[in-house]
């Protein structure tokens, strides 16, 4: 692999498991040091940190509840003494990673379930993402983690879809915003993929998978790796003329 981000920094968010982690290990295999969060899984982020660091790349992992805005204030603090501990006083690359489910149809959704995916799915990104813009080093990247529901209703993701939706809009402003300082910011909107977010998914409603599979052009449902070979991309110097972007990473989901 050819060591494109060589000398850059990354933040990914909810880094230590699915296409977080496999992110931090794409950006890492191209040159980049990674900064990655959690909530929970400790030894998941250690195991992420180190497989990192087996590659040459330094690493770090950060305990981060992304529910709302509480912690943010904490959390950029401990960012910015890790990047001060590297020898850098700002970043090149933010993977808007964190998220979280909560599945219902419209007729069984809560008020809670929308405040909770609201706080963590789109609340938590904006204001994180405003307070690290003056962080980002010119020339960097900001790449969200939108989702194949903004486009194509999937029942029992109607707290998720519609706000992922608003996500990928807020990218687009976004990358006005920051244009001027030639940050590009795009949104990568996966399909079904294979991994444990969507596992509880598949575990009650097993039909899912098989739905999934027979309305994908290419007849599988994908996997973080799909997605994190993009996010990887999108951060490489070959597409700094990629900004405002909502690239779909589905197989061909419902052409």
């Amino acid at each position: 692999m050819t060591m494109t981000l060589d000398g850059k920094v990354a933040l990914v968010t909810g880094g230590s498991r699915n296409i977080g982690r496999e992110t931090a290990l794409a950006l890492a295999t191209r040159g980049a040091d990674v900064v990655i969060t959690y909530r929970e899984r400790e030894a998941d982020a250690r195991s992420a940190v180190d497989e990192i660091e087996a590659q040459g790349q330094r690493a770090h992992a950060l305990r981060v509840d992304f529910t709302g805005t509480t912690q943010l204030d904490s959390f950029v603090s401990a960012f910015r003494a890790t990047l001060k501990d590297w020898g850098r006083t700002d970043f090149d690359i933010l993977v808007n990673n964190a998220g979280t489910l909560r599945l219902g149809t419209f007729d069984k959704i809560t008020e809670d379930d929308v405040d909770h995916v609201y706080q963590t799915n789109y609340k938590s990104v904006l204001f994180l993402t405003k307070r690290l813009a003056g962080d980002i080093a010119d020339n960097g990247r900001i790449v969200n983690l939108g989702s194949g529901t903004a486009r194509i209703a999937f029942g029992p993701l109607v707290s998720y879809g519609p706000l992922k939706a608003a996500l990928q809009s807020l990218t687009l402003y976004w990358a006005s915003f920051f244009g001027a300082r030639g940050i590009t910011v795009n949104a990568v909107a996966p399909g079904g993929l294979d991994d444990d977010f969507n596992a509880h998914l598949f575990e009650i409603m097993p039909p899912a998978r098989d739905y999934i599979t027979s309305n994908t052009a290419l007849k599988r449902i994908g996997l973080p790796n799909d997605v994190a070979g993009v996010i990887a991309f999108l951060c490489e110097p070959q597409a700094s003329f990629i900004s405002g972007a909502i690239i779909n990473i589905d197989g061909g989901y419902h052409l």
